[in-house]
This record gives C-alpha cells, sequence and structure tokens, in this order.
C-alpha cells in the first residue's frame, strides 16, 4: 500500500483518538492495539516517514495514559459522573433531540384528544379518573400518595421505575419498535393523567404535588428510551464498524446511561413516598402538616434544573473541552 493511501485510510481513526480522548480502560486498549498495528506496518514499510514518527508518538501517548499511576477505585466511580457520562450525552445529543422530539408529540397527541372526547381519558386511566374523582369529592384530591408504610412504598416504587425504563432499552434490539410503544405508552399516559387534573380545576395543584418526584421521574423515562434509540441506531447505522462493534459500542453507552438512572430512580422514590405526599396535605381539608408551596416549587424548580444541566447544558461544555485536548494536528504528510 503506498503510504499516501495507508494515510489517507487511517486519517480520521487518528484524529479521533487524539482529539477524543476516552477514560474508558475497554476502550482506550483497544484504541491501544489499533495504534500498535498501525505503527508496526508504518515502521515495515515506510521506516524513515514523519508519519512513522507522529504515530509512534501517540502510540506513547496512549501507553502513558493507560500505565499512568493507578487511581483508587473510588476515582472510577467520579469519572463515570465528571466525564463518562456527559461524554455519552454529547456523542448521542441528537438522540435525545430525538426522543424528547417524539415524548412531546405524543404528550400533546393525548391532550389533544383528551380536549376533543374527555372519554380518552377514561380508556386509558378508568380506575385512576374515579379515585380522583371521588378525592375531589371527600376534599381530598391526592389522598392516593399517602401510604402508612413509606418503605414498602418507596420500595415498591423503584422497582416499578426500574422496570418500567428496563423494557425501552431492552427494546432497542428491536430496531426501536418496541422502544417507541413503550415511550408511546408512558407519554400517553402521562398527557391524559395531567390534562384530566386540569379539567377538574385542580391543574397547578397537581403540578405542585405530582412533579415533586416528576421533574426527576419523568426525564428519567425520557433517558431510558433515549438507551434504546442507541441501541437502535447502533444496528441501523453502524459506519466504518462491523455490526458486532457497532451493537457493542451502542450497547455500551446505552447501559451507561441505564446505570445512571438508577440513583436518580432512588431519589424519585423517595420524593414520592416521603415529599409528595406532604405536598398533598396542602390540599387536605383536615389541615395536616403539610409542605409550604415555596417549598414545594423550590424542589420542583432545583430538580428539573439539575436535570436539564447535567444532561444537557453540562455534556456540551465536557465534550467541546475533549474536542480541543489535542496536542499538535495531524500532520500534513507526503511521500516525498
Amino acid at each position: 500500500m503506498r503510504e499516501a493511501l495507508f494515510i489517507k485510510k487511517n486519517a480520521e481513526k487518528w484524529q479521533e483518538h487524539q482529539h477524543m480522548p476516552t477514560d474508558d480502560p475497554d476502550e482506550q486498549a483497544e484504541r491501544f492495539i489499533t495504534i500498535l498495528d498501525d505503527l508496526a506496518y508504518s515502521k515495515t514499510f515506510y521506516p524513515q516517514s514523519k508519519v512513522t514518527r507522529w504515530i509512534n508518538g501517540l502510540a506513547a501517548a496512549t501507553y502513558q495514559k493507560i500505565y499512568q499511576n493507578k487511581k483508587e477505585k473510588y476515582s472510577r466511580i467520579g469519572s463515570f459522573w465528571k466525564t463518562e457520562l456527559p461524554l455519552v450525552m454529547y456523542n448521542q445529543r441528537r438522540v435525545l433531540y430525538f426522543t424528547f422530539g417524539l415524548f412531546m408529540l405524543f404528550v400533546g397527541l393525548a391532550v389533544w384528544s383528551s380536549i376533543q372526547n374527555f372519554d380518552f381519558i377514561r380508556g386509558f386511566l378508568p380506575g385512576i379518573v374515579e379515585r380522583t374523582e371521588e378525592g375531589i369529592e371527600s376534599g381530598d384530591p391526592f389522598g392516593y400518595y399517602r401510604d402508612s408504610d413509606k418503605f414498602s412504598m418507596f420500595a415498591r416504587i423503584v422497582f416499578n421505575n426500574v422496570l418500567v425504563a428496563f423494557i425501552p432499552f431492552v427494546g432497542g434490539i428491536t430496531f426501536g419498535l418496541v422502544t417507541t410503544w413503550n415511550l408511546f405508552s408512558n407519554s400517553v399516559m402521562l398527557g391524559v393523567f395531567q390534562y384530566m387534573h386540569f379539567a377538574k380545576g385542580i391543574g397547578w395543584q397537581s403540578v405542585l404535588v405530582i412533579w415533586i418526584h416528576g421533574a426527576i421521574e419523568i426525564p428519567s423515562f425520557i433517558l431510558a428510551a433515549m438507551s434504546g434509540y442507541i441501541i437502535a441506531k447502533g444496528l441501523m447505522f453502524k459506519g466504518t464498524y462491523s455490526w458486532k462493534d457497532s451493537l457493542m459500542r451502542s450497547m455500551k453507552d446505552g447501559i451507561k446511561l441505564i446505570i445512571a438512572l438508577i440513583p436518580l430512580f432512588l431519589i424519585a422514590g423517595f420524593f414520592e413516598s416521603n415529599v409528595t405526599y406532604l405536598s398533598s396535605n396542602a390540599f387536605d381539608n383536615e389541615k395536616n402538616f403539610s409542605l409550604p408551596i415555596w417549598a414545594s416549587i423550590l424542589i420542583l424548580v432545583t430538580s428539573l434544573s439539575f436535570m436539564v444541566w447535567y444532561f444537557v447544558i453540562y455534556p456540551l461544555k465536557v465534550g467541546r473541552q475533549h474536542q480541543s485536548l489535542a496536542a499538535d494536528p495531524l500532520p500534513q504528510l507526503t511521500t516525498d
């Protein structure tokens, strides 16, 4: 192979290795092996070339990255939240935009259908409609959030949320069909559930109660659907990778996202089982101890702001920083 063709064939890969460093040990090892293969080939056929010296420098930098002083195991956890997950969100940001767009479309269709025909709501949430109507008549519309056994309620909520999130993730292997159906079902239920409260005249009260935990829970379900679409993307758009490599890379990103959702579901479950009912007490005629409205708003705004900042804004900053970390650009090499 002529040197010019060798450079053209591998330049994009070398640029990625130089400009997009990774803290993932598996990917670091894979990159190092690939660079060593290229270095061996270049030394064999172009021993005096500039490209051989450049690849040797890239290999040395990669080696130092892998075999630098060992960090404590807890730093791996820190790097996951500080760098790895934000990079996944940055690299897959278009998938996030696509998922959020579908979510808003489905919610909008649900609200529009409910406005046209209220029986549409009863078709999706028959039991909840009756329970809400009974609660309004008794003066306690959010009483169903109260449970004397807080721990069992917490465990039940977290288990259900993890299960619901796992379905769209696995559904990615169906090229996103199961993921889309799951997102559609959850989005429609959210839309009709929220509209039902506005139709009954308790819309803003429901926002202050339901979104205490929903500000974390609902975005997490969107991210769960995103993980499934990441896998579907890896299956349908493999690029220069083999089908297997493309699927493995997308699975790795999807798994990181699912792992990140577990602590979020724990927080949302805690809010729903221990805080939401305090907010609902504000609308209980018995005047039980309740969470002040300003506190409900503070929790809601803080939670939602964190989700937007960490999963949308912060990844843009991390991704751009990593793109600018390269030392020297790939030289313009010739075969003279």
